[in-house]
């Protein structure tokens, strides 16, 4: 079984690009914490994740650095021989989930998007029921 779930930070704003068969990449390293005993300085992680598809649009669209990001997925490696010769062998997680974890309100309204309601007024549009009505 091959199988990763991480929670991290994107460590730069994510870009999203396409593949000449039309496809949306996008990639992006996430660092994420290692649990350490108490006292020790904390270590992190920088874990290259790969998004496709629908998922890598949105991705790119709303998340930026700094946004807590959860990634489900799989791990693979490959390999390519450089410009100078070298084979350089890669280990990278390839996402099937993501889960964005903060919305920085700010951001996307300065990109024009429809900011992320608040609970107080994400109730506005709703007409209070007197608890005498309720069944249970």
């Amino acid at each position: 079984m091959n199988k990763i779930t991480i929670i991290g930070r994107a460590t730069k704003d994510i870009e999203c690009k396409q593949t000449p068969q039309g496809t949306a990449v996008a990639t992006v390293t996430i660092a994420v914490d290692r649990k350490v005993a108490p006292g020790k300085e904390k270590e992190t992680d920088f874990i290259p994740v790969v998004i496709w598809g629908k998922q890598a649009e949105s991705t790119a669209k709303y998340m930026h650095k700094g946004s807590l990001i959860g990634i489900v997925g799989r791990i693979q490696t490959r390999s390519y021989e450089n410009k100078e010769g070298a084979r350089v062998y890669v280990t990278e997680v390839i996402a099937e989930e993501v889960d964005f974890l903060s919305w920085d309100e700010k951001d996307n309204a300065t990109k024009g998007e429809k900011p992320h309601s608040s609970k107080k007024d994400s109730f506005e549009d709703m007409t209070p029921i007197d608890s005498d009505l309720i069944p249970f």
